[in-house]
């Protein structure tokens, strides 16, 4: 499954699918942001 920036999908760690950047949030109100290293807007769950 798939996330992209926007989207609050829970606590976890979430991976970039272009460049592999990880993106950890610690709340269930977290957004997910732009990837900090490439900019895009993709991610896996780790």
């Amino acid at each position: 499954m798939s996330y992209s920036t926007g989207e609050k999908p829970g606590i976890g760690t979430y991976v970039c699918t272009n460049c592999g950047q990880t993106v950890v949030l610690n709340d269930n109100t977290d957004t997910l942001p732009p990837c900090p290293k490439c900019d895009k807007t993709s991610y896996t769950k780790a």
